[in-house]
């Protein structure tokens, strides 16, 4: 394969680690910084050119991306998706994973994984209350537009919160506030997603007297060996917000894991050095194989087939399908084909004909626009699910406690895994 490593930098230890991954298992490997980039958009022929000159063709591309070039090199990935290049995380992932506050208004629709209590500061007059609303001092004031620790103030009595947010808001920023975890106070895990596995993990432990526990603020790092409730929740926010490669950052409290942030392009030096994995081969092995299946637009598919859709059925109370097995149900008759089953925090994609389906289910389904409809529960019964879905799940020790949850789940590129049966 021939496969394109995006960055901000000609070199550092992550692409330098990830062109050593390909060239050890036979790929060529070339890493192209984003500002040599131009993009031709002409009618009905998409192209790259590359320091002024036409880019050869690619297999696939290994987005690097920095906070400081996110537009560019967001818009650079999608080039290469509309050209037919195959990029291990989407441009809509990056998208959403760069945005701090639309990745939290995202996750916080889901029930498989828990955030810290959050509020989006939009007026000058809304300090007080989203104070209140998060439980009070103290708390984490947040810059949307910080990265790796910048711009995340830990403020412990209400009168400099107010007044951090006040400075803050003047100098033109847009603030996050988060309650504030006591007993996850300076550490937090980074675990690394690849695909559909937590392929390493490691604990970060700030410096004394610091509340960060980023490694380039002097932190330190240990490995750790997960429980599978955190290894659920790091899969569910990654696959939530749309990326197969993520480093994604949990804290450790009472109730379970709470998410506190997904990143698209996490550093692989500190992973590999604490832990001792190959984390850029698990990389490159994991895109060979999932070079094979590209990504389909099935919205646009569906375009093609007037009358059919895909949508989402919960089987709710008084459902003729709770604990029927797929197969003696009349979906085949009605010309509906079930594509996955979510249930609670567990996700069971192309399911068996002899799956029992349970109360609580959400079936995705492919089928006839009409019989979909006639399947869609009432508007009691929608609201009923809806006070249900911020519940804690016990199953995970998860809940969607957060403010942010009103808008966003139509922004998630939810991640389609793949079935063995």
């Amino acid at each position: 394969m021939r496969i394109g490593i995006l960055a901000y930098k000609p070199s550092s230890y992550s692409t330098d680690r990830l062109k050593e991954a390909c060239r050890a298992r036979g790929h060529q490997a070339r890493i192209l910084t984003c500002l040599n980039f131009s993009l031709d958009i002409s009618p009905g022929k998409p192209d790259l050119l590359y320091k002024g000159k036409p880019l050869k063709k690619f297999d696939a591309i290994i987005p690097r991306i920095a906070s400081s070039t996110k537009h560019l090199g967001a818009a650079i990935v999608r080039q290469f998706e509309e050209m037919g290049t195959f990029s291990l995380n989407s441009s809509q992932g990056l998208a959403v994973s760069r945005d701090k506050l639309r990745s939290l208004q995202v996750l916080a629709r889901h029930k498989s994984v828990s955030i810290p209590a959050s509020s989006f500061v939009s007026g000058k007059g809304e300090a007080e209350l989203a104070l209140e609303r998060v439980g009070g001092v103290p708390v984490v004031i947040k810059m949307l537009q910080g990265t790796q620790g910048t711009g995340v103030i830990l403020a412990e009595r209400k009168s400099v919160a107010l007044a951090i947010i006040s400075a803050l808001q003047a100098a033109g920023n847009d603030v996050i506030v988060q309650h504030f975890v006591s007993e996850s106070q300076g550490k937090d895990i980074r675990a690394f997603v690849v695909g559909d596995k937590v392929v390493a993990a490691m604990r970060r432990v700030a410096k004394e007297g610091e509340f960060r526990s980023n490694v380039h603020l002097g932190g330190t790092t240990e490995a750790v060996e997960l429980s599978d409730a955190y290894k659920r929740a790091a899969l569910s926010a990654a696959h939530i917000i749309g990326l197969r490669i993520a480093g994604v950052d949990l804290l450790e409290t009472k109730e379970g894991p709470k998410v506190l942030e997904v990143n698209s392009s996490p550093g692989l030096e500190g992973i590999e050095g604490a832990t001792g994995v190959d984390v850029a081969g698990a990389i490159i092995d994991f895109l060979a194989e999932e070079i094979q299946f590209p990504d389909l637009d099935i919205q646009q598919r569906l375009s093609l087939s007037r009358g059919y859709a895909i949508a989402d059925i919960p089987i709710v109370k008084g459902s003729p399908y709770v604990k029927q097995p797929i197969a003696t149900t009349d979906l085949s008759e009605k010309e509906i084909r079930v594509l996955s089953i979510s249930r609670g925090s567990i996700l069971l994609p192309s399911p068996r004909s002899t799956e029992v389906l349970q109360l609580g289910d959400i079936l995705t389904c492919f089928g006839k626009q009409v019989e979909l409809k006639s399947m869609m529960p009432s508007k009691k019964q929608k609201t009923k699910l809806k006070k249900k879905a911020v519940e804690p799940d016990p199953q995970s020790g998860a809940g969607s406690s957060a403010q942010l949850g009103s808008n966003g789940l139509s922004d998630a590129s939810a991640y389609s895994e793949k079935s063995n049966s």
